[in-house]
């Protein structure tokens, strides 16, 4: 059965999800490495997974808000910097993978396309692809170093991997079209 302030939750990041992303990218500067909506599902989780311990909630917008507030604050005292890709890193391994899939391709053109790709890809994003796929760190060992829950890690790097394919299509399709 859910509670009553699950519920107003709920109903308040159903219908205002939109204006706490706006919110949120006003707040936070761009040396930051997260985005609005991992901040806000952070937020969210936190929340509904404590909802049962809180004193009724009256003011579900002032409670969201300052808890979002809160955040962003201890985000922006962590003062995490990243870290440039490094030119040595092992795309070529990534990359013969994705060959095998394009045999037109060439392993250094490849490499290349793929170093660009992921140099593209928001901080964030960047991070936990080169943390997960290239440094080989499980998502419990970047949780520890960085705080971030390891849920949100791993959506984190879902969607990279989804972007990541879709830049690598185009850059593909650009060469085949050059080559023609």
């Amino acid at each position: 059965m859910e509670s009553e302030n699950s519920k107003k939750l709920k109903d308040f990041f159903g219908r205002e999800y939109q204006s706490l992303k706006i919110y949120v990218n006003a707040k936070i500067s761009d040396t930051t490495n997260r985005d609005a909506e991992d901040i806000i599902q952070d937020v969210a989780l936190k929340l509904f997974s404590g909802a049962d311990r809180y004193a009724p909630i009256n003011n579900v917008a002032g409670f969201v808000y300052r808890s979002i507030r809160n955040k962003i604050v201890d985000i922006m005292r962590s003062g995490k910097k990243t870290e440039p890709i490094d030119t040595d890193s092992p795309l070529v391994d990534i990359s013969d993978t994705l060959q095998q899939s394009n045999e037109n391709y060439m392993s250094e053109e490849m490499s290349s396309v793929l170093k660009t790709c992921i140099e593209t890809l928001k901080p964030a994003y960047r991070d936990i692809i080169l943390a997960v796929d290239f440094e080989g760190y499980s998502y419990s060992e970047i949780s520890k170093e960085t705080g971030i829950p390891e849920g949100t890690l791993m959506s984190r790097r879902h969607r990279a991997i989804g972007i990541l394919y879709k830049k690598i299509e185009i850059e593909i399709n650009k060469h085949k079209t050059n080559k023609s």
